[in-house]
């Protein structure tokens, strides 16, 4: 199948088993709406494929803290293994563009969703692990997850570190206004302006106000970055 077939080229990895891909790529919705066989949706490679991350990222931090203690290494990797930031990793791969939903779910909003953009992810982790083994699920996540530490901390982070720099360097108010709403009440989509001495500083869009709040805060980080 064509979108399998991108798919690989855009990860970089040729799967021995395409059907492997296909079911990490498959959400219990389009499973359900196809009457597929049991177990033929990405959840119990989602279970495996959030093993492997833990483990690999584990690795990464303790080589690259080596003077960090136990409790610093394991707020780190929860930031970097979370929902959110892994849902912000898949937006280079267009991930949700590749899953395959069932209607209900695709017209209310599950390719942006981030709990099945980041379900998926860890599903693929988990069929590159079964299909190549262990080195090719570390290659993959070092490509896909660990590549930009620094970045991922400023998403997962970003209302904090941008609180804290509005103060620090006494640029104003920081607050963040609603200035769109739309959408049913189960599929709303919410555009937020964060606002920095009463300028628009970085817009974000999301599922939820906290959602785009932070991609606001994100947005106005990197414009704050790129002016200094």
């Amino acid at each position: 199948m064509e979108k399998l077939k991108e798919f690989q080229q855009k990860i970089g990895y040729t799967f021995q088993r395409e059907g492997l891909l296909r079911q990490a790529l498959t959400h219990s919705s389009y499973a359900n709406e196809h009457h597929m066989k049991k177990y033929s949706d990405n959840e119990r490679l989602e279970f495996l494929g959030d093993a492997v991350l833990e483990i690999v990222s584990s690795e990464y931090l303790y080589h690259l803290h080596p003077d960090w203690p136990e409790g610093e290494l394991t707020k780190l990797r929860a930031s970097i293994v979370c929902e959110q930031t892994l849902a912000f990793c898949t937006r280079a791969l267009s991930l949700g563009d590749y899953l395959f939903l069932g209607k209900g779910e695709d017209q209310t909003g599950g390719r942006e969703r981030k709990s099945v953009l980041s379900d998926a992810f860890e599903a693929i982790m988990g069929a590159v692990y079964l299909d190549g083994g262990f080195a090719n699920a570390k290659e993959f996540i070092h490509r896909f997850v660990l590549n930009d530490i620094e970045h991922m901390q400023l998403f997962y982070d970003s209302k904090t570190i941008l609180q804290e720099m509005v103060q620090g360097q006494d640029m104003g108010e920081l607050a963040y206004r609603l200035i769109e709403e739309s959408g049913p009440d189960h599929n709303k989509s919410y555009v937020v302006e964060a606002c920095i001495g009463g300028k628009d500083a970085g817009r974000g869009k999301g599922h939820t106000k906290k959602a785009a709040e932070q991609e606001a805060a994100y947005q106005a980080l990197l414009g704050l970055k790129g002016k200094r």
